[in-house]
């Protein structure tokens, strides 16, 4: 066998192992975002009971939106991956909001918050945004990383849940769906909303 062969075989296998090795610690990231685009559920399946006050004044929350398709986004100024998404995001918002679809930001930094309204002026994102503690995602499953989006259904189930930058591309699909799919009758919750107190 010739060393150029031979150099070629051990690439091969190093290749091979470092794929094997990505789709190792990929795999519990990317399965939420395939089962959005095939169908699967990857949410929790909470109906979370939340509310917000938003950077515009306005309180949000399961109560208001029912009867919506909701994406909430969790997410921060600092993060990188968070900002590349949120041009696709506010694209998503205005390509599907008429037809009963909303998207929530929810900012958990800890700064000031005219540096949050700066930060989403720059970018023109008019979508609703609200500045919370980290463990108000709770109510949605938790977060493991940033950006994560919670997809809820009409009835107020969540019914994906992806971590990473993919979420519009990922989700596109998944919205469609529910926007498509009949609405169901909708009651009210037995329990009182977790309120985010005015900043």
């Amino acid at each position: 066998m010739s060393t150029a062969t031979s150099r070629q075989r051990v690439f091969r296998i190093l290749g091979n192992v470092i794929t094997v090795l990505l789709i190792v610690l990929a795999g519990p990231r990317a399965l939420p975002h395939i089962g959005a685009l095939v169908g699967w559920d990857s949410g929790t399946n909470l109906i979370p009971t939340w509310s917000a006050r938003t950077l515009e004044g306005h309180e949000i929350g399961s109560d208001s939106l029912r009867g919506q398709v909701i994406l909430v986004n969790v997410w921060a100024t600092w993060c990188l991956p968070c900002r590349a998404e949120m041009p696709l995001l506010e694209a998503m918002y205005q390509r599907h909001r008429a037809a009963g679809f909303t998207l929530v930001g929810l900012s958990v930094d800890q700064g000031p918050e005219a540096d949050v309204r700066t930060f989403l002026s720059e970018r023109s994102i008019t979508y609703p945004v609200a500045i919370v503690p980290s463990p108000f995602a709770n109510a949605f499953g938790g977060v493991r990383g940033y950006p994560t989006s919670f997809l809820i259904d009409r009835a107020g189930v969540v019914r994906h849940a992806v971590i990473g930058p993919l979420a519009p591309a990922s989700l596109e699909l998944a919205v469609r769906r529910l926007l498509d799919a009949p609405r169901p009758s909708i009651t009210a919750p037995a329990t009182p909303p977790s309120t985010i107190p005015p900043g």
